[in-house]
């Protein structure tokens, strides 16, 4: 058995206007809002002691910031996009490996698609709208991707709804919840 510590990113522009209008604010892979940053440094100490191995990101920006923020430069980090979010908003529409590699140049963007994000089902505000049974199936890929891996305790940053169908618990911004697989 691996332990896994399943991360939500900190709070993302996305999420504050949100939060506050329910009307999708049309952000592409919104970045940390500056709550999202304080909370990833109030988390800081914890994630640390957790002792991870590796540390697993999705390629959106405020997981790649949250990882990042937690954890800095000592962890060895994999960008790995099965675990990415629903693609129900605007905020879950990513952008391409080149210009994420612009924005992170000390990461490794070579081996993800692009698009590596769910692109079809498009609404009527051009907004994807990605099927549960896509998400679970990414699920299971997911563990199978985690349990091929060599180490055992596994830091995984990444996002609210694809966590909630994973382990049917909601989580709150740079909750730390550990799991195993």
């Amino acid at each position: 058995m691996k332990s896994v510590f399943l991360i939500r990113h900190g709070e993302s522009t996305f999420n504050a206007i949100y939060a506050k209008t329910l009307v999708d604010p049309g952000l592409i892979d919104a970045p940390l809002s500056p709550t999202g940053e304080t909370q990833v440094v109030q988390a800081r100490a914890h994630a640390r002691a957790l002792n991870a191995e590796l540390v697993v990101s999705t390629p959106f920006t405020r997981a790649l910031q949250t990882a990042r923020g937690l954890f800095g430069e000592s962890h060895p980090l994999v960008i790995e996009p099965l675990h990415r979010e629903r693609v129900t908003a605007s905020c879950d529409i990513g952008r391409s490996p080149r210009l994420l590699a612009g924005d992170f140049p000390d990461l490794s963007f070579d081996h993800i698609g692009d698009p590596w994000w769910h692109c079809e089902d498009v609404d009527a505000n051009g907004i994807p709208q990605e099927p549960l049974d896509i998400v679970h199936e990414r699920i299971a890929q997911f563990r199978d991707w985690l349990r091929a891996r060599r180490e055992t305790r596994i830091a995984v940053v990444g996002h609210s709804a694809f966590f909630f169908h994973m382990t049917n618990h909601k989580f709150a911004n740079c909750e730390i919840l550990e799991t195993t697989v």
